[in-house]
């Protein structure tokens, strides 16, 4: 019982070791690429990038049950298109998102459009996800057209 607890415990040691480097890979992929790619983004506290394009105008107060109607497009580090919504406006409530969104939406209002540069831990983490490998940093652009 006690090597049980022993084993257990250094388990739980590697995998918080692993999960950290993949934390610092990922900031080191987003700010390689904002530099690369000359992005005037601002890093919120959640590790989540964002450029404010367009604040939108409005009161609402947009939280997760929200439901919200973007156009988006969503793309990997090196420019492909990992979703775009069809080219079409989609609505969705807010609390049904990936963290990112969930965080970075609320900074803008209706009208508004926000660049959402995402690590794993706030999209897909470490799951495949259709189009999107494991641990994949994301690039959104995404255009709110109407929040209620």
């Amino acid at each position: 019982m006690v090597k049980f607890k022993y084993l257990s415990v250094i388990l739980l040691f590697v995998f918080a070791l692993s999960s950290c480097k993949k934390d610092e890979d990922a900031e080191k992929q987003i700010t390689k690429y904002i530099q690369q790619n000359n992005i005037n983004a601002v890093k919120d506290p959640s590790g989540l990038y964002y450029q404010i394009i367009k604040p939108g105008s409005g009161t609402t107060t947009i939280n997760s049950n929200t439901s919200i109607t973007i156009k988006y497009e969503g793309k990997l580090l090196d420019g492909t298109v990992i979703d775009n919504g069809g080219g079409k406006e989609n609505t969705f409530r807010l609390g049904d998102l990936i963290e990112g969104w969930k965080i970075g939406i609320p900074k803008i209002q209706k009208g508004g459009e926000i660049r959402l540069i995402i690590p794993p831990t706030l999209g897909y983490g470490s799951r495949n996800a259709g189009p999107i490998p494991a641990n994949s940093v994301l690039d959104f652009n995404i255009q709110l057209t109407n929040a209620q």
